[in-house]
């Protein structure tokens, strides 16, 4: 059920996901070229505010605020699990892997990889700040809309 809370919430974190996907390129080497990857995980994070953030606001602020640290760092997983596997399958098709497993390592392996990139002072930060505010806002939400 469409609800302003998960609307709030979903934009909100589409919003800092791009954000830090934007922060993130703007730190990349020059010689990595990135595609759409900002709209995607902005799409991600839309669903995920509104699944793990908006679903569960009207308990406090206390609870919104670990529900938005939770949302934020489920929607990073998932957005990382997705590139992960996006590389993956293009070096499967590059026949680069011999066996399904090789192929699961590597899929390993990126995630891991794309993860270091997030794992700055300056990003972190930003992510946390931005789950609090995102799930603070959608809290509010839940009390002014029904």
């Amino acid at each position: 059920m469409p609800t302003a809370p998960k609307l709030v919430a979903g934009l909100l974190l589409a919003a800092l996901a791009f954000v830090v996907t934007e922060m993130v390129k703007a730190g990349l080497p020059s010689s990595i070229t990135v595609g759409a990857v900002s709209e995607v995980n902005a799409l991600i994070a839309f669903f995920g505010g509104w699944k793990f953030i908006g679903a569960r606001v009207g308990k406090g602020t206390s609870a919104a605020i670990t529900n938005g640290i939770t949302g934020t760092f489920a929607t990073t997983v998932v957005c990382l699990f997705v590139h992960a596997v996006e590389q993956m399958v293009a070096d499967s098709m590059d026949r680069k892997y011999r066996t399904v497993f090789e192929a699961i390592d590597g899929a390993i392996t990126y995630f891991l990889e794309y993860g270091s990139f997030l794992l700055t002072l300056n990003i972190l930060g930003l992510m946390a700040i931005g789950a609090i505010i995102v799930a603070v806002a959608a809290e509010v939400a839940s009390h002014y809309w029904r």
